[in-house]
């Protein structure tokens, strides 16, 4: 009987298809995956065309350039997705793979097995690339989705919905594992918090406000990803060139994304030799510098950084420079300020890179590298569905193991206890 409720009956209606996509096999799943991999570079006029009608709206109400080019879809970045769908294809579908097993003494044997969810809920904002990257996680890890994309992406998200939803039906699946709620507005996103027996995960990907609003409200289980304040730290002992070569991608490559660097640390030792490099490199590149004392002492035309400078997630060419008298200071700032997604340290010492790395708390932590690599495609999961900052479940970019579940098959032959 179909509910009479158009927002839970389009739920119901995804529980139904997700129960039956569980079971379906690997190359049914890869089938649609290649559909709609293939349905993204056939459809790029009809995609391109609504996505404009989003970037439109979201000039005319001043979203931010950030936010903006998080929106946009161009022949380019579909081909990239379709390509990334792809990548998931490739991967080894995780379902009923055996974590640990054992039998016991008295013969009953034992298996820990991976299985679906069962529906993955996601509030995110402004990114149709997620409305793809999320659906083609979760058909692959054998789950339905329940996509809340938002209003400033509301045309991109329902024509990439459709799409997704005609390539499963062309390959026999059930279009209905995989639904977008934007018509329901605000009130469905709050009304997915609250739809326990209906989803079984929720994930936000989106400001920090968002994060928090969905954490605090959400009476369905939570895996939070989070803002990124991230930081790079210039040691006493970095290679120059290589810094200026990290913290310029790591700031610069894409500004509006969470992996982007937010905050240049630089050891006393190594400012008067390779900061003002560092920030003319960062300058030409558009990007707007504040610093404490000691930056502005060395250079010239910054603006004066303060408590709310390092607590800001700019997404956007913006960027603060503290100099520190060491590496406990560092870790201590990084420790105050940031949000637990990535760090970065530029050094040739190999006990601060150790320490480094065993020291500071979040998610990913890197030696000698851009912090722009802290993505599911490049750590070699095709696609991502968020990076987490909690430590229950997952943390750091999570793929296709991470939207899945365990459950023990036990099998007997008539024992008793």
């Amino acid at each position: 009987m179909t509910n009479a409720d158009p927002f839970l009956a389009q739920l119901e209606r995804a529980r139904v298809a997700a129960k039956s996509l569980a079971t379906v096999t690997t190359a049914q799943k890869n089938a649609a995956l290649e559909a709609i991999a293939a349905a993204l570079e056939s459809s790029v006029p009809e995609i391109v065309a609504e996505n404009a009608k989003d970037l439109a709206l979201g000039a005319q109400n001043g979203i931010g350039d950030g936010l903006l080019d998080r929106l946009r879809l161009d022949e380019t970045r579909l081909f990239g997705l379709a390509a990334a769908v792809r990548t998931v294809i490739a991967l080894p579908d995780p379902v009923g793979e055996v974590l640990r097993g054992s039998t016991l003494a008295n013969g009953i044997r034992i298996n820990q097995v991976r299985v679906p969810f069962g529906v993955v809920g996601a509030i995110y904002e402004a990114r149709p690339n997620v409305t793809i990257d999320i659906a083609a996680l979760a058909l692959k890890s054998g789950n339905g989705a329940v996509l809340r994309g938002g209003t400033a992406a509301e045309n991109s998200n329902r024509v990439l919905v459709n799409l997704i939803q005609r390539a499963l039906s062309s390959v026999g699946l059930d279009g209905d594992a995989v639904q977008t709620i934007d018509e329901f507005g605000r009130e469905g996103a709050s009304r997915l918090m609250r739809a326990r027996g209906y989803i079984d995960v929720l994930i936000p990907r989106g400001s920090a406000g968002l994060i928090s609003t969905v954490v605090q409200e959400s009476t369905v289980p939570v895996i939070e990803t989070g803002s990124g304040i991230v930081h790079v730290f210039v040691d006493a002992t970095a290679d120059e060139e290589m810094a200026a070569a990290i913290v310029t991608n790591s700031k610069t490559h894409r500004p509006s994304v969470c992996n982007a660097a937010e905050t240049l640390l630089v050891h006393r030792d190594a400012a008067a030799r390779m900061l003002p490099r560092l920030a003319r490199e960062l300058q030409e590149s558009g990007v707007a510098l504040s610093g404490d004392g000691a930056a502005r002492a060395s250079l010239d035309g910054i603006a004066e950084a303060d408590d709310e400078t390092w607590a800001t997630e700019h997404l956007a060419l913006e960027m603060g420079i503290r100099v520190v008298d060491s590496l406990d200071e560092a870790i201590a700032h990084i420790a105050r300020y940031s949000t637990h997604h990535t760090e970065s340290i530029v050094t040739q010492d190999y006990a601060n890179a150790e320490r480094f790395l065993a020291e500071v708390d979040s998610a990913v932590v890197m030696v000698n590298t851009s912090t722009r690599f802290t993505d599911g495609g490049e750590f070699g999961f095709g696609a991502e569905v968020g990076i987490s900052t909690q430590k229950l479940h997952a943390r750091g970019p999570m793929g296709l193991a991470e939207l899945t579940s365990t459950k023990w098959l036990v099998r007997g032959g008539g024992q008793i206890r």
